[in-house]
């Protein structure tokens, strides 16, 4: 049995984070004063104690869209930089990578889209200069609005790329299209020296990891847990250094997984499989990144070193610099 205190040491260990959304992370009371504020109906998403409401994954996707409605500038969105970093930094997040998708940002229109995403990085080197948290941007594309709008995502991924904007990737719904529907925009922000990672996994089953690593030649998947049933698969992952974007908490409040003890991380990470620990969407799923390490470490007897090395591969596996890379790894070990 974990006792206390070394609860309390894992829980506040510096932890870098890889799969996080910009919208999906807003609290829920920083969306209904922006409602309040612009006078926006949001009836349907909230729950009566204030928490997003939402019966399942489908749902969730309609919940998530409704609630960018108040996000209506790029001040918007730099307040919700801001508080996002404030949470992240009162979970000992020392760096992250966001999902941005231009379609929130600017309506996929490349000049509108350069003016939020430069109230977004100066609000993050705000939060860098207060709270000493790193912050990375990966543009997504949004699976189920379809590929040819993919295309804009890409387009804007690509005008931007550099030290800040580090990644291209794909949220959304797996059930939607195929992998290969989106391969132009994947080559097309891979040809912009952008790093890929794509979301598959969660909801298409082993063939939809598969399909991303074949037809998007992505270098990381976001969820990935359905990988578990193919051997064959797992393999692949391994022997292509694959990193896993893992998201526990997310998979078990949308019942991809019943419980945690069910989930097959600790199956992964036995496999020799890279994985690392992320939140998602925290606030949809009444989660924290020191939350999810309490309840990984409670739930598999995980130790301080376990949680090390996941940092120690997310920082590897990181879309940053590699002087950004120097600087958290070195973070990592003074711990």
């Amino acid at each position: 049995m974990m006792d206390q205190d070394q609860l309390d040491r894992i829980t506040r260990l510096p932890k870098v984070e890889l799969h996080l959304h910009h919208e999906g992370a807003a609290p829920p009371d920083f969306i209904k004063g922006l409602a309040q504020e612009k006078s926006v109906n949001l009836d349907g998403v909230f729950a009566p104690d204030g928490s997003y409401a939402f019966r399942d994954f489908v749902h969730f996707l309609n919940v998530y869209e409704a609630a960018t409605q108040v996000l209506k500038t790029p001040e918007d969105y730099a307040r919700l930089t801001k508080a996002i970093l404030e949470e992240s930094a009162a979970n000992d997040v020392i760096y992250s990578e966001i999902f941005l998708s231009p379609d929130f940002c600017g309506g996929g229109d490349v000049g509108a889209w350069r003016e939020y995403l430069h109230a977004i990085q100066e609000a993050a080197a705000e939060a860098e200069q207060d709270h000493g948290i790193l912050l990375r941007g990966i543009v997504t594309c949004v699976r189920h609005f379809g590929p040819e709008q993919a295309k804009t995502a890409a387009l804007c991924a690509a005008e931007t790329a550099g030290d800040w904007i580090v990644g291209f990737g794909m949220g959304g719904n797996e059930a939607k299209g195929t992998a290969k529907d989106f391969a132009y925009s994947f080559d097309m922000a891979r040809e912009a020296g952008l790093r890929l990672t794509a979301h598959a996994g969660e909801w298409g089953g082993a063939r939809s990891v598969q399909d991303a690593l074949t037809d998007l030649r992505v270098e990381r998947i976001g969820h990935g847990v359905q990988a578990i049933t193919d051997p064959a698969l797992i393999d692949r992952i391994m022997d292509d250094g694959i990193v896993l974007e893992l998201c526990p908490g997310s998979n078990v409040a949308l019942q991809v997984y019943p419980t945690l003890d069910q989930h097959p991380i600790e199956q992964l990470r036995q496999r020799g499989v890279k994985i690392t620990v992320s939140t998602d969407d925290p606030p949809f799923f009444h989660t924290t990144l020191r939350d999810e390490y309490r309840n990984l470490a409670q739930t598999f007897g995980w130790d301080e070193d376990v949680f090390m090395d996941l940092n120690t591969t997310a920082a590897q596996a990181a879309f940053c610099d590699e002087d950004t890379r120097r600087r958290v790894l070195q973070r990592l070990e003074r711990t």
